[in-house]
């Protein structure tokens, strides 16, 4: 059961319902029901990572340098591919001497 059927279940909605049609007092409790299971939403969730990213850094630890120069981290190749990673190719070429 994913976490969203779990909060409908529980909160007592119509799973059919859209999040635009929810009332404030549906909202609260769905609020209300993630904060007492101590779920991290949102502002909390990108902290940790942040946070978790910034370790890694600190402690000067391949993964962290890796993070840090925007390269992939989990051993993919990067001689031809990675281009989500390093972004768009940069061409270094010989300049051409005027004669």
């Amino acid at each position: 059961m994913t976490r969203a059927q779990e909060i409908v279940e529980k909160v007592g909605l119509d799973p059919a319902l859209r999040s635009h049609e929810l009332t404030e007092e549906q909202i609260g409790k769905i609020v209300h029901y993630i904060g007492e299971r101590g779920w991290k939403v949102e502002g909390d969730l990108r902290r940790e990572v942040t946070s978790n990213l910034k370790r890694l850094q600190a402690i000067k630890c391949y993964r962290g340098s890796r993070h840090a120069h925007r390269l992939p981290v989990r051993g993919q190749r990067t001689r031809t591919n990675a281009r989500t990673r390093k972004g768009a190719r940069k061409t270094i070429g010989v300049i051409k001497k005027a004669e």
